[in-house]
């Protein structure tokens, strides 16, 4: 309780207010991104979110009358009253995000200690919300408000009248709509209503709780137990505005090397050296393209991380070329538990240099993980970070072409790490309270590095546990799950969710980690993964093999089929993460964010977009074959697999044997195609497919396709090459494709463009007056990259 304002100060970008009880500052990032923050803890911490801000003066002014603060960019009208009260309007005076008068009054629960303890001994778990929160803030509950965003959390898409926990958990349980708690930490939402959007971003590593109505429906809060009032409102009012602005703040994800968006295949385990050659072998002989191979614990030497098991691999060296003569690149899981073993290197090293976490007294933190004892490297220490970044390059010398980090929560087996195991925050004495949520984002951070100093190449990383702004480090995948229905069901807002959190590259375990597979399952699991950013099956040890080829013919065609599909659709997935290092949309798209003014679309948790004109409706329920699906109003789609066109609003039914996944793309769409190929890097496509769905009736539109070396940063000095495409729908029956190089700086541009009309009533076409026949296999023309500029279309 700050009490009345005082007195206040401006400098450039910031006002400092001064309380009857103590101090808050208010800065104006930009006209729409406005920093809320109050000391509690200490003064303010270095964000471990928040990296090399760029802030540029922003023209604001300030008015005081009598208790309060009014303050107007051209954007929003912010006023601060007593107790640091917030509210926020648009210039029109809309409100937007107005604080909550009054205390919290949450829902009573009913029972009898009695009653409960007789319960507990049944089994039955009841919700403990969270207490000893220092800090809480409350926001009123507008009527039709929606919320999205706090990364992989289970349950729908909206996550309204729901409750939720900040606090990395590795919890193997099948994961259900009533956890709390996840892997990561993503303290970020999205507020929709009125078709007007904003975003809140609680930059506070310690466990915090965010509550959207479940209390009390008539405000909405989050808390921290610990560290400071710290928030930023990003306003919109679109969508993709708040994602912009978060992602300005938090970092975008890099863009990845080529091959990393191939198909995946790990299990636990693929060991010895033998059975690795099996999968790779069994892959190329079965015509089932695969890029990368993942090796999980087993093949190091007692688990000690950065060792090989030389009984498995007698030469990981020879191996892993071995592998890269086929196409297959090989990615290594990494945990950060070392083993606390005398004369084992890295423990040697951590231990003379005072690198690992320690407990109050400063002794060394041992727990239990895979190795047995083990010690937890300091990540939060810049030192203890650099010498881990160090460590890559053993694995680089050996082949790795990238790292998986896992058990990063931190995980551990006797019990949780104690609140009081000590960090040194770069020079900053923090415990475990204040580190826990960023572990996995500071090893991230350090692998990243040290993978990028050790190749010179896009590091490929991907993470378990992560923070806000883990984005700019790694990939995520949403942990071990289940081979369940439910789990591919909730995978599909998972993933979506996760993306408007700014995790651009993301994934889930295709067919499950845990439990048995069955085909159908991973038939259908499958036609999804190929859609999704990170395509990667895994399953765990003593589960049933769940390889393309371990059921039967069918299921085997099927994989072949959508992971080809995957292969022909790489230059469009590529072209999407090109534009997300400026943008921060993501790939795997909720239908909301593109149609924002479509209400209808606000809670569809089993479509999405792929990009913006792709829409995927797979089908995620067992026996099914077929749905109903909802196409988005203001378009027209048409069915991939069909070409039959549909108006968008309207629900349709879709029949969908096993082997089809209902594909929608977007009238007026250009998607660019690449060969089938085993691996990205098998063959010089020279050529580029693009495939054209022509407007309906008539409308124009522009696509830009972006081309380079696929793997170094050469991109960032300019070495690039973009295609822009120009299409216009003149009537109904003509079309004119314009075809311009903006940018021309890397020299392996393509020799030929082929275009495939997609919707021809007409077995023939007419190019330039001149009558052109086609074969079999479609509507398909060939032109050379740099004859015609201007191609005119009949049908």
């Amino acid at each position: 309780m700050l009490g009345k304002i005082k007195s206040y100060t401006k400098k450039d970008n910031l006002l400092s207010i001064e309380f009857e009880n103590g101090t808050a500052s208010v800065t104006v990032v930009t006209a729409t991104i406005i920093n809320f923050f109050s000391p509690h803890l200490a003064q303010r911490r270095v964000s471990k979110a928040i990296e090399n801000l760029q802030t540029s003066s922003t023209p604001f002014s300030i008015d005081a009358d009598a208790d309060q603060l009014t303050i107007r960019t051209k954007k929003l009208k912010i006023l601060i009253s007593t107790d640091f009260k917030t509210d926020i309007y648009d210039t029109l005076g809309n409100p937007l995000c107005e604080d909550y008068r009054g205390d919290g009054q949450p829902f009573v629960r009913r029972g009898s200690s009695a009653q409960l303890e007789i319960a507990s001994q049944e089994g039955h778990k009841i919700d403990e919300q969270a207490s000893g929160e220092k800090i809480k803030i409350f926001k009123k509950m507008a009527e039709n408000t929606y919320f999205y965003g706090l990364g992989d959390k289970t349950g729908h898409l909206n996550k309204k009248d729901y409750h939720y926990r900040m606090w990395n958990t590795d919890n193997p349980n099948p994961h259900v709509e009533s956890f709390e708690a996840m892997y990561k930490t993503i303290p970020f939402f999205i507020a929709l209503r009125s078709q007007q959007a904003f975003g809140i971003f609680f930059d506070n590593s310690f466990e915090s709780t965010f509550d959207f109505g479940k209390e009390n429906s008539d405000y909405y809060a989050f808390s921290a137990k610990d560290g400071d009032l710290d928030y930023y409102f990003i306003y919109g009012p679109s969508m993709k505005t708040v994602i912009g602005g978060y992602t300005y703040l938090t970092g975008r994800t890099p863009l990845p090397q080529l091959w990393t968006l191939g198909y995946q295949q790990s299990r636990w385990a693929y060991t010895p050296e033998n059975r690795l050659h099996e999968i790779a072998d069994t892959f190329r002989q079965k015509d089932i393209p695969c890029d990368v191979i993942h090796l999980d614990i087993d093949y190091m030497d007692g688990y000690r991380v950065f060792t090989w098991d030389k009984k498995k691999f007698a030469d990981p060296t020879r191996t892993l070329t071995d592998l890269r003569k086929q196409g297959f690149k090989v990615v290594t899981i990494i945990d950060p538990a070392v083993k606390k073993d005398k004369g084992y290197t890295i423990y040697d090293e951590g231990l003379k240099n005072n690198y690992f976490a320690t407990d109050k007294d400063g002794i060394p933190y041992v727990n239990q993980v895979w190795p047995g004892d083990a010690l937890y490297p300091d990540f939060a220490n810049k030192t203890v970070r650099h010498w881990w970044s160090k460590n890559q390059k053993i694995m680089t010398d050996t082949g790795v072409s990238g790292i998986w980090n896992d058990m990063n929560e931190p995980a551990s087996f006797n019990g949780p790490l104690p609140d009081d195991v000590h960090f040194n925050n770069d020079g900053i004495s923090a415990d475990h309270r204040e580190i826990h949520n960023v572990y996995g984002h500071y090893m991230s951070k350090a692998t990243y590095e040290g993978l990028k100093e050790a190749t010179g190449k896009r590091p490929f990383v991907i993470t378990r546990a992560a923070y806000a702004g883990t984005q700019k480090y790694a990939t995520v995948w949403t942990g071990d799950n289940q081979s369940l229905w439910e789990h591919l069901r909730m995978s599909l807002p998972m993933l979506m969710n996760l993306g408007l959190s700014g995790i651009t590259f993301c994934g889930t375990d295709v067919g499950g980690f845990g439990f048995d597979c069955t085909a159908e399952l991973l038939s259908r699991w499958v036609q999804v993964g190929a859609f999704t950013p990170l395509f990667r099956n895994h399953s765990s040890i003593f589960t049933r093999d769940q390889e393309p080829w371990a059921f039967d013919e069918q299921t085997e065609a099927i994989n072949r089929k959508y992971i080809k599909l995957r292969y022909q659709l790489l230059p469009y997935l590529y072209d999407i993460l090109h534009e997300e290092e400026s943008n921060g949309l993501p790939m795997m798209r909720p239908l909301l964010l593109g149609y924002q003014s479509d209400e209808a679309t606000y809670e569809i948790n089993d479509e999405f977009l792929c990009g913006d004109q792709i829409l995927v409706a797979p089908i995620v329920e067992q026996g099914l074959t077929s749905r109903m699906l909802y196409l988005p109003k203001g378009d027209y789609w048409i069915d991939y697999w069909t070409k039959e066109v549909f108006a968008g609003g309207q629900y349709i039914i879709k029949k969908a044997p096993i082997d089809v996944c209902p594909i929608f793309v977007r009238e007026g769409s250009v998607i660019p195609l690449y060969p089938v190929q085993n691996y990205v890097g098998e063959k010089d496509v020279k050529q580029l497919t693009l495939s054209i769905y022509p407007f309906v009736r008539s409308g124009q539109t522009n696509y830009e396709h972006y081309q380079d070396d696929g793997e170094s940063f050469n991109y960032r000095s300019g070495v690039y090459n973009l295609y822009d495409f120009s299409l216009k729908q003149v009537n109904e029956h003509e079309l004119k494709m314009t075809l311009k190089r903006p940018h021309a700086e890397y020299d392996h541009a393509y020799h030929s463009f082929k275009f495939i009309l997609n919707r021809i009533n007409d077995p023939k076409i007419i190019v330039d007056g001149q009558i052109t026949p086609f074969d079999a296999a479609g509507e398909q023309l060939t032109f050379q990259a740099d004859d015609p500029k201007e191609i005119h279309i009949s049908y």
